[in-house]
């Protein structure tokens, strides 16, 4: 039997802001939405509870009842974030005093008071190997509730190049998202930088991700002409070219966004 948390202790490279664009998409989803006591859990925040916070503030706005579990290995990240949570709750922060958050010692096992509708793993499974990403998978997937998600990824340091990978409770992988801030954006091709673990080291000739990624940057270059009108047109017309071609982009309304999402059998590893 486990006695402790299952996992490493993250890099903690916490920034403010830094998941509002997988927060912004999960506060879309039907796991969320649909979720009759929604608990929301943001496992390895890293050294400070800010993401925590951030997430329920913004998820809030369309689950009033929400509750957001921030978990950690390493008890000293623990204490710090339920000081910050303290300052919140005396109201000397931009947060709301009756935000719904707590913090508590846990890893993949996630030790939460009941099924969580999402569980958020941001830029956790990066340290790992690439072999660890699996059973990581199948022991956060087994605690979400019927009809919960996971969702892992990795961003940079801003937040402004997202990619994440949703899982369902069979720990079966879904959908990737790709999301970039178009304002200033040369490439797409820079999302390779951050891709999930299960997909990083797949970016090579042959792989489906690889293929993905080169058609995005294709299609972007041939989009030049739109960038007359914007980054959000020329992006927009890069992805209507690709769902000519063939490629299974979904979600149009979250183009604008900078968003795009595909099966994961679109990108899924080779055999």
């Amino acid at each position: 039997m486990t006695r402790g948390p299952v996992g490493q202790i993250t890099r903690g490279t916490t920034g403010t802001n830094r998941l509002r664009r997988v927060d912004r998409w999960i506060a879309r989803h039907a796991a969320l939405r649909g979720a009759s006591d929604p608990l929301v859990v943001d496992l390895g925040y890293g050294a400070s509870g800010v993401t925590a916070l951030e997430l329920e503030a913004r998820l809030r706005r369309v689950r009033d009842d929400v509750e957001v579990l921030g978990l950690e290995i390493d008890p000293a990240r623990v204490e710090r974030a339920r000081a910050q949570l303290a300052a919140v709750q005396a109201g000397a922060t931009p947060f709301a005093a009756d935000a719904r958050v707590s913090f508590a010692r846990g890893g993949f096992e996630v030790p939460a008071p009941r099924p969580p509708a999402v569980v958020r793993a941001m830029n956790v499974l990066r340290q790992y190997d690439e072999a660890d990403v699996a059973g990581a998978w199948a022991r956060m997937a087994a605690r979400l509730a019927p009809d919960g998600i996971l969702v892992e990824g990795t961003c940079d340091e801003l937040g402004r190049v997202c990619t994440w990978i949703e899982v369902g409770p069979d720990a079966v992988p879904r959908s990737l998202t790709v999301s970039l801030r178009l304002a200033g954006l040369d490439t797409p091709a820079i999302a390779a930088e951050r891709l999930p673990k299960a997909l990083i080291h797949r970016n090579v000739p042959g792989e489906r991700v690889h293929a993905f990624l080169a058609a995005l940057e294709e299609e972007w270059t041939r989009a030049v002409a739109a960038s007359a009108f914007g980054p959000v047109q020329r992006w927009r017309t890069a992805l209507a070219a690709m769902a000519a071609a063939g490629w299974p982009v979904a979600a149009r309304a979250r183009w604008r966004l900078g968003e795009v999402t595909v099966p994961w059998s679109a990108v899924a590893p080779a055999p």
